[in-house]
Parts: C-alpha cells; sequence; structure tokens
C-alpha cells in the first residue's frame, strides 16, 4: 500500500468510528443486543446472556466492510 492509500484508509475508519461512538452517545443503536435471539436468563444468583443474533449481525456487517475495503483498497 502506498502511503496515500494508507492515510485515506485511516481517514475512512476515523470517520466511521466518529459516526459509531455519535449513534451510541444519541441511543441511536439500543436495540443492539435485545433481538429476537439474544437469549437472556436471569435468577436469583445468576445472570446470563447470549447475544447470538447481534453477533451474527455484527460479524455480517463487519464482513461486509472488510470486503469493500479489499475491494478497493
Amino acid at each position: 500500500m502506498n502511503p496515500r492509500s494508507t492515510g485515506l484508509l485511516v481517514i475512512v475508519v476515523g470517520a466511521a468510528a466518529i459516526i459509531l461512538g455519535l449513534l451510541i452517545y444519541s441511543g441511536a443503536l439500543s436495540w443492539f443486543g435485545r433481538l429476537p435471539g439474544d437469549i437472556r436468563y436471569e435468577s436469583e444468583r445468576t445472570r446470563v446472556f447470549i447475544p447470538i443474533t447481534s453477533m451474527l449481525l455484527l460479524s455480517l456487517g463487519l464482513s461486509l466492510v472488510l470486503y469493500l475495503l479489499r475491494r478497493f483498497f
């Protein structure tokens, strides 16, 4: 990778991090972790949370982003 494309990659990753931070701060992602298929179990002594659907969605999104980055850079 040449320095120009590396710089562009750093800018894109930084902008994405800022946008994600703003979404989390504003509460726009409050649904994440509460999707159908996310397992929650609570009793008096234990609390178990297994975010199956949320992690599948996150994996799909990251796979798409990485595919696009490899395709264009």
